[in-house]
């Protein structure tokens, strides 16, 4: 019992439920483990009783948590300033900007019923929480639940922070702005500092989050392409696709087809190796791009390239030319490791051109914008060419990026390290210039960018940010029905207890960093911002716990972020999620991610969920980088697929029969809408490219804002991009897109493609006959 009520107070479960008739309880080296790498102590009976007692007097006594929360909300048509409840739903209000003063707190409930807010006055409920107060959550790293044998842990809603301060307590607030006001009403949004001074002298800092408290809807129904930008090569690229192709994607999306939107793969900078793992979602760094995404001709400076160089680049060019004609030609796998080793050779000789005076002037602002951030991650980079990508085995000293050693590294290296800077800035540049040309070319959205769950523990960000992983620690998934073994990610994870002292310093940094150039952003499992798996290293995953975050901190923070941008978000939720995420998402605008294969009828029949009683708030989609693409599927390729790399757990006639069900079922459904049309638009013989136009009339059937089509499935590819359990059986991340022969298609040929267009011309089709007789919202 001490053990389980030690890990309560600090977030850690001592069981999960994989189902909701079934709870299995954790190992206690698990939960060991996990408290372990969070810095307490719990290695024996004696080690536990003494950081219980620890962490009880430091709850009892302490008069803030580290993080407070407080939402609110502005009426979008009067500009009235009205509190809404934390839980509260409705349309959103506009977006506020930072310095717009908002009402006062949301949340705060009990604290409101008993304490004087006004100016210099003294507050305080004289005890926790009240019992059921809608605002209250757990605090940082704490568990929402009551731990056993006690009262809950105080909240982080301001709320509940606010009730549990003894009466009299005095409160000020330095606000974002360098405002400092002795009240927490009218508060303007952003992440202020709290200080209370309590009668009985103790005194206390916190980290105040205002935030909306609701992101905007998106305008209507809007529709846009999903892709992986390494896979759509054009003409022009050097063996993989680049943010040229990017940029011309949205811009003829945008004007030619009427998109809404292109989602891409995360564009995170990778761990450099031989070979460097290709996986989009095991980066060094989430915090900057990945150079090898530069289209270098691009490059203002790449035109003036002195004629010593010129015969170099040339030969470059043309080497890169046959890279290109390789996978488009001849069936070669896209090669990043060769990509970057000519751009990189290139990028050195375009480095020679002094940059002009304004150009000079715009990376000067950059450095000085991205500060120690960018050192760190151009330092790492510029380390990893001398001793290896791997930081845990350099010389001690330059473990530590804070260490003596590292500084003089980094004089010595300052060449290298201006090198990874200015690939940065050019990189970021480029991006910024594809979202400028989706939303010239009218896209309502534009770009949307893709969050990784975590970085590869021996990259960048996991060097440069050590105080905020969890060492030892490796975040994954517990046993289900699909991988009854679990899953190791192989990324460590955040500490809770870090991130709420830091008031989310690296969190809101990495958000603000991506939603620079995007108009949307896509979380990955975004369950993570309630809780993680945590697996200890060298165990398998079976032997792992959950750990909690403090969630209403982390969705201040995105719809904080998201808000100032004027950006949407979309959480990945797909699997299993935890009863009552959803809905907290959705409280606050975020939107969720539906997949046409697994809407079905779950708590009832079974079967296929008809359109109407789909979500609004989503992402809908026929298929993601993760899943097979909708002409696999249908054509049942996926179970052939999985059969011949022997990843099957049945025989491959019961696997057969299952997914040739699962389609029909599906098929019956489309026919029984009048969607499953021949494709030419009338009734036909049913063919492969009709079932797939039918599928994306159906998704448009549906009440979902945004529909997505996953750009393979225009031109019939059957591959997928990754296949998960696969290492390197199948290669995952290294495919072009190609058609349904498995030729690859470049973005030339796909603008010209008539499957593609037609494709396009029912999804027009569908959202006009929405338009006029209301079957739903039109773009």
């Amino acid at each position: 019992m001490p053990l389980s009520r030690l890990a309560a107070l600090h977030g850690v479960a001592t069981s999960y439920s994989p189902s909701p008739d079934r709870t299995v309880a954790a190992s206690d080296a698990a939960v060991v483990a996990a408290l372990t790498a969070l810095g307490v102590a719990a290695g024996t009976p004696a080690a536990v009783r003494a950081s219980l007692t620890a962490r009880e007097t430091e709850l009892r006594e302490r008069l803030l948590p580290p993080t407070v929360v407080c939402w609110t909300d502005i009426d979008a048509d009067t500009d009235d300033e009205s509190p809404v409840p934390a839980t509260g739903g409705g349309d959103p209000g506009p977006v506020p900007d930072g310095a717009d003063p908002v009402p006062a707190p949301a949340d705060a409930g009990p604290a409101s019923a008993s304490a004087d807010h006004g100016p210099g006055a003294a507050v305080g409920g004289g005890g926790a929480a009240a019992e059921g107060d809608p605002g209250a959550a757990a605090p940082a790293g704490a568990p929402s639940d009551s731990p056993p044998g006690g009262d809950p842990p105080r909240g982080s809603s301001l709320g509940a922070a606010l009730a549990a301060l003894p009466v009299g307590t005095r409160l000020s607030v330095r606000t974002e702005q360098g405002e400092v006001r002795e009240s927490v009403e009218r508060l303007p949004v952003g992440v202020h500092e709290l200080a209370a001074a309590a009668p009985d002298g103790r005194t206390a800092r916190a980290h105040l989050v205002v935030a909306p408290s609701r992101l905007p809807a998106p305008p209507g129904r809007t529709y846009g392409l999903l892709v992986q930008v390494y896979s759509l090569l054009s003409r022009r690229s050097w063996g993989m696709g680049d943010l040229g192709d990017l940029a011309e994607l949205t811009a003829w999306a945008g004007r030619a087809l009427g998109a809404g939107f292109v989602q891409v793969n995360p564009m995170h900078a990778a761990v450099p190796g031989a070979p460097t793992d290709p996986s989009p979602y095991r980066p060094s760094s989430r915090r900057y791009p990945d150079p090898v995404h530069l289209r270098v001709e691009d490059i203002p400076e790449f035109a003036y390239v002195d004629e010593g160089d010129r015969e170099r680049l040339l030969a470059l060019l043309t080497r890169a030319r046959r890279l290109r004609e390789s996978v488009l030609d001849k069936g070669a796998l896209i090669d990043r490791d060769a990509v970057w080793e000519l751009k990189r050779e290139a990028l050195e000789l375009v480095r020679e051109v002094p940059l002009g005076p304004g150009r000079r002037a715009a990376y000067c602002d950059f450095l000085a914008e991205e500060g120690e951030a960018l050192e760190d991650h151009a330092t790492w980079y510029a380390l990893a060419e001398v001793y290896g990508s791997d930081w845990t085995r350099w010389p001690q000293g330059l473990r530590d990026p804070r260490s003596a050693e590292t500084a003089r590294a980094r004089a010595e290296l300052m060449d290298r390290v201006d090198f990874h800077s200015r690939l940065a800035w050019l990189t970021d540049a480029q991006l910024a210039a594809a979202q400028r040309s989706a939303r010239d070319a009218g896209m309502d959205v534009g770009l949307v960018h893709d969050l990784a769950v975590g970085v590869h523990p021996n990259g960048a960000d996991a060097w440069a940010q050590q105080e905020y992983f969890a060492a030892g620690m490796s975040v994954g998934a517990p046993p289900d029905a699909f991988s009854v073994q679990g899953q190791d990610w192989g990324l460590p994870p955040w500490r809770p207890d870090r991130l709420a002292e830091s008031g989310y310093a690296p969190y809101r940094r990495l958000l603000r960093a991506l939603f620079r150039y995007a108009g949307a952003l896509r979380i990955d499992h975004v369950m993570g911002l309630f809780r993680l798996w945590w697996v200890p290293q060298g165990r398998p995953a079976t032997e792992g716990t959950y750990v909690r975050y403090d969630a209403e901190a982390m969705l201040a923070i995105l719809v904080l972020e998201a808000s100032r941008a004027g950006a949407l978000v979309i959480g990945e939720d797909l699997g299993t999620v935890e009863p009552g995420v959803r809905e907290t998402l959705q409280e606050h605008g975020v939107l969720g991610t539906s997949v046409l294969w697994f809407e079905r009828d779950w708590d009832g029949t079974g079967l296929p969920l008809p359109p109407e009683s789909w979500r609004a708030d989503c992402l809908a989609t026929a298929t993601t980088h993760d899943l097979p693409p909708t002409a696999s599927r249908l054509t049942g390729d996926h179970v052939e697929l999985r059969d011949r790399l022997g990843l099957l757990t049945r025989p491959v006639g019961e696997e057969r029969a299952e997914a040739a069900a699962d389609v029909g079922e599906w098929l019956a459904l489309l026919a029984r809408l009048g969607l499953l049309q021949g494709a030419a638009g009338g009734v036909s013989e049913q063919s492969e490219e009709a079932e797939i136009q039918a599928v994306h009339r159906f998704l448009l059937r549906t009440p979902a804002r945004l529909v997505g089509v996953w750009l393979p499935d225009a031109v019939g590819d059957r591959r997928p991009q990754n296949l998960p359990g696969t290492w390197d059986q199948y290669p995952n991340w290294r495919l072009p897109v190609a058609d349904a022969e498995g030729h690859p298609v470049t973005l030339e040929e796909l603008a010209a493609s008539p499957r593609l267009h037609a494709l396009v011309e029912v999804l027009r089709e569908d959202r006009a006959g929405r338009a006029t007789d209301g079957r739903g919202p039109s773009a």
